[in-house]
């Protein structure tokens, strides 16, 4: 099944690597001698997700999503949110891992087939925030074949753990999807992914099929 594709996307956050944003928030935290609690978590997630999700239908910027998560401890610390949120970037890639299978699958891919990584994410890769644009917006997916010269999009396969973001994007940039389903949340009905895999492991079987 390899000999099908020219290009393999991927997600970044939950489908190739894991990012614990609550341990990249009490490292952060730990530099300005907070401890970081449970319910400083808690309190975090009741403005971020609401902003990522406005991010996401492009009602808010990347930027205003950044420094509105962090506007509180601004205040409290008298720090620039965007110094915090820069710091929680770094603190994210220093901790951030491989999930289960990653690492198998990109050797077995690697030289077979174009890879990529487009994620709604804050710079690296291809970006959302660089964009202008983030999935599940046809222009990001657009912008990321293009870098990659353009390839049939029938030969283009996009794999993701959002279906609002991953696979949704990919549908509507009229490519081939995969969900990797982590068995949280069920797949809205409005969304057909091409293929369903619950693993790293089982996309790399399929793909080696």
């Amino acid at each position: 099944m390899l000999d099908n594709w020219d290009c393999i996307l991927f997600d970044a956050d939950d489908t190739l690597f894991h990012f614990n944003a609550y341990a990249g928030l009490q490292r952060l935290f730990a530099g300005y001698d907070v401890q970081f609690t449970d319910q400083d978590y808690a309190d975090y997630q009741a403005i971020n997700k609401p902003l990522r999700v406005d991010y996401q239908n492009g009602t808010i910027s990347a930027l205003q999503l950044q420094t509105q998560r962090f506007n509180h401890w601004s205040e409290t610390l008298s720090v620039a949110p965007e110094i915090l949120n820069s710091g929680f970037l770094s603190a994210m890639g220093e901790i951030c891992t491989p999930l289960p299978g990653a690492v198998s699958l990109m050797n077995r891919l690697h030289g077979r087939v174009k890879m990529g990584i487009i994620t709604n994410g804050f710079t690296a890769l291809v970006i959302s925030e660089q964009v202008g644009v983030p999935k599940p917006d046809a222009k990001i997916f657009d912008y990321a074949l293009k870098q990659m010269g353009n390839p049939d999009r029938q030969r283009v396969l996009m794999v993701g753990d959002t279906p609002e973001s991953d696979i949704l994007g990919g549908m509507n940039a009229g490519l081939k999807t995969c969900w990797l389903d982590h068995g949280t949340r069920p797949l809205p009905a409005h969304i057909h992914p091409t293929w369903q895999v619950k693993s790293l492991s089982e996309l790399e079987t399929l793909l080696a099929g």
